[in-house]
């Protein structure tokens, strides 16, 4: 299997480049003391009324609206202060090249005598830096608990301290490997990968490892965890930009799996204020709707809630044409769904051996 060679793309200006904006904005504190002037952060509004669609690059943006936190509003002081400590917080994280989890944000907030009254209250001003950098969490060092996996023949070079230029591959471990801050910040180094393939369930990806599809596809596989955390959709993201491989998505034949696909693809209003973690030519193959009538799938009846999520997707505009539209209206007509395990009513390899070469040969005409 003839693997290729690629050009390592260094993260080291885009950390330097984040570290230099924490600094403008702390030096911006500075001057505003020293000219007697009340400190403030100006930040994109993330208001329902400023998120809007953007056609040209296929996601969710914040429009021109901003709001401010300054330190003379009283309102605002307290949320004000939690930004400037944040942004501190950030700095440090990233000066030392250490990482953090937005639990632990919270918990070291109080060692500096910073006020959240919760958890939710300290991931919001953690989304407040996030619009203020224009920079994902994941690029000053916060990362989430949850975790989702990837395995396939593709080499990386780590970067972390303590595993500077260590290698592995990808294949090395049949339960796959991790997508976390350690992966998600390695460099790619050789891959014989010619497709990514993004499964929902982690059953599925399991089936996928033994039957070795990375081999019978040349595909990297990559178990979502069903919706995919930002680590992943990020790696999704390197994956076929920075190799160039095709992206397609399987998932549960139901409202919420074409969500999934659609979150991959173009973004959710939640983080209308990043533009690094979307993969506009992803292809969505199934299960669609037609799936379930097409191959006699088992099924389970739609609820009240599957039949208005799929309502509410219709006034969406990233539902208003092509097989997103289409396959939102046969669930609404045969309301029912169907999971990605109903394919072993034929057998436990029938999804590998016959469903998937047909949608990833479909794949290349959508």
């Amino acid at each position: 299997m003839k693997k290729k060679q690629i050009k390592k793309k260094k993260s080291e200006d885009k950390q330097s480049a984040l570290v230099d904006l924490l600094r403008k904005h702390g030096a911006q504190i500075y001057d505003d003391i020293d000219n007697g002037n009340f400190p403030k952060f100006t930040i994109p509004s993330r208001s329902v009324s400023n998120i809007v669609y953007d056609k040209k690059i296929r996601q969710y943006i914040l429009g021109a609206n901003m709001a401010v936190r300054s330190s003379r509003n009283t309102s605002q002081l307290r949320s004000f202060t939690q930004l400037m400590w944040l942004a501190f917080f950030a700095n440090r994280l990233t000066g030392q090249k250490k990482s953090s989890t937005l639990r632990d944000v919270y918990y070291s907030s109080q060692a500096f005598a910073v006020d959240f009254e919760d958890q939710s209250e300290s991931d919001n001003i953690i989304v407040d830096l996030e619009a203020v950098l224009a920079s994902p969490r994941e690029s000053f060092h916060v990362f989430p608990e949850e975790r989702s996996s990837v395995f396939g023949d593709l080499t990386i070079e780590y970067t972390v301290p303590g595993y500077e230029g260590k290698k592995t591959n990808l294949s090395d471990h049949p339960d796959g490997y991790a997508i976390g801050p350690s992966l998600t910040s390695s460099e790619f180094t050789e891959t014989s990968a010619e497709v990514v393939i993004a499964i929902e369930k982690g059953g599925l990806f399991t089936r996928f490892v033994e039957e070795q599809v990375d081999k019978k596809f040349k595909a990297i596989i990559v178990d979502t965890g069903g919706q995919a955390p930002r680590s992943t959709r990020s790696l999704l993201k390197r994956l076929h930009d920075e190799l160039n491989l095709p992206v397609v998505i399987l998932t549960d034949g139901d409202v919420y799996g074409e969500h999934i696909a659609m979150v991959i693809k173009s973004g959710s209003a939640n983080a209308a204020h990043l533009r690094e973690l979307t993969v506009p030519d992803a292809k969505w193959v199934g299960v669609w709707a037609t799936d379930i009538e097409k191959y006699k799938l088992p099924t389970i009846p739609m609820t009240e809630s599957d039949i208005k999520r799929c309502h509410d997707l219709l006034k969406d505009p990233r539902y208003q044409e092509g097989i997103w539209k289409k396959e939102l209206e046969v669930f609404l007509k045969i309301k029912r769904k169907a999971e990605l395990e109903a394919f072993s009513k034929y057998g436990l390899t029938n999804i590998t051996d016959k469903y998937l070469p047909q949608k990833l040969e479909l794949a290349k005409s959508l």
